[in-house]
């Protein structure tokens, strides 16, 4: 089959096409034929090494698609179901192999592109707004990269549970992709100070949460836009990695709490992850919950895919599709 293969860390020019073994299903996991891969920034981090990962390496953490196998012992899903999933690596192929618990099956009548737009920044938005900072009327929160895949999806879902929402976005045309999937107010960090923004909008209370996935660039800047006993919420390093950072800076800004969580911690139980895979995909499915797809690649494009996601080019959602 091919599959997107690195066996050498560095840019995307270390992304090749390759042709590997098809996956056999062992005990507990299932064979999915691949109908669309997400891109998403943790694939980067593979690509380059932050993140380490035994080469050679399929990159892609995210898919939707149908079981073409399963192995022994397995009771989720069956042979013919329409199945998505994230976290497992190896999306970006024709064929992947998943423990089976991790798979979700998706409703009737939606699109397997859709349902693999939505799962890794849909259930990280989930987590963010629902869990790690359970946001509720009245809160109001700062979401960096807010017409980004995640930020659109965190926007949304932070306008479900009451709060008011401030966005950042380097452009005019991000700024209005965020207003319309409901941020209150969006600043346009290329030109504005958004500290001091923040400050303004909050009449210098600050906010009670910030959600930041770009890392170095923002992170000392939105511990200052938080309310004392404000929460830091650091998920993500698309600028770079967040450097060491000293406890008693929290305690001078105002007693602020810190939390730098993943998806995995997240969704580390079924019952867990079939909650918030659940509310995702029915709400795309319903309609409650809009998914923005920048562009989809074939595989052969996908260096070209991390190029534009890295230059910030792209806005919402990029796929491959086998």
């Amino acid at each position: 089959m091919k599959a997107i293969q690195v066996t050498e860390v560095g840019g995307p020019e270390r992304m090749q096409l390759a042709e590997v073994p098809m996956p056999k299903p062992g005990p507990g996991q299932a064979v999915v034929k691949v109908a669309a891969s997400g891109i998403n920034y943790i694939d980067v981090y593979y690509r380059t090494g932050l993140y380490k990962a035994e080469l050679p390496v399929i990159l892609g953490m995210e898919a939707a698609g149908i079981v073409e196998a399963t192995g022994a012992d397995v009771t989720e899903v069956s042979v013919g179901d329409k199945v998505a999933y994230a976290m497992d690596r190896g999306s970006y192929a024709e064929y992947a192999v998943v423990p089976a618990w991790h798979l979700a099956k998706v409703p009737d009548g939606l699109d397997l592109e859709l349902a693999a737009a939505v799962m890794l920044q849909g259930m990280t938005a989930h987590y963010l707004t629902h869990s790690t900072f359970p946001l509720k009327q009245g809160d109001t929160a700062l979401i960096h990269a807010a017409a980004g895949g995640a930020g659109l999806m965190t926007v949304q879902m932070a306008k479900m549970r009451g709060a008011r929402v401030i966005g950042t976005c380097s452009t005019e045309a991000k700024a209005s992709i965020a207003k319309n999937a409901g941020a209150d107010d969006v600043i346009l960090y290329t030109e504005q100070d958004f500290e001091a923004e923040v400050r303004h909008l909050t009449n210098g209370r600050g906010v009670d949460v910030v959600y930041d996935s770009v890392g170095k660039e923002t992170f000392l800047k939105s511990l200052s836009c938080l309310r004392p006993r404000g929460m830091m919420v650091s998920f993500g390093n698309a600028s770079g990695a967040v450097p060491a950072v000293e406890p008693l800076l929290l305690s001078q800004k105002g007693s602020l709490f810190l939390t730098r969580p993943t998806l995995a911690s997240y969704t580390a139980a079924r019952e867990e992850l079939i909650w918030r895979a659940g509310d995702v995909l029915n709400w795309t499915a319903q309609k409650k919950l809009a998914v923005h797809i920048h562009q989809v690649y074939t595989l052969e494009e996908a260096p070209r895919a991390h190029q534009e996601l890295e230059a910030r080019k792209t806005s919402g959602k990029l796929l491959l599709k086998p």
